[in-house]
């Protein structure tokens, strides 16, 4: 990831980068990396992310 900063305007490269990292992911795996969690709780935690993929696409393919 590279953001370029413009005539020492930090404040804006910072609010472009905060974006670009939600977009990403990057907060909610630095969270999810905070703390141990166990196999098992891992393994629910992708079904259900999966599951709401399949949701979204599904949507997707019904709104086109």
């Amino acid at each position: 990831m590279k953001i370029v900063v413009f005539d020492n305007q930090v404040d804006a490269a910072l609010k472009q980068l905060k974006k670009q990292m939600l977009k990403d992911g990057l907060f909610q795996e630095m969270k999810r990396r905070e703390h141990y969690e166990k196999p098992s709780v891992k393994r629910k935690r992708k079904m259900r992310e999966a599951r709401k993929r399949r949701r979204r696409e599904q949507k997707r393919r019904v709104i086109r």
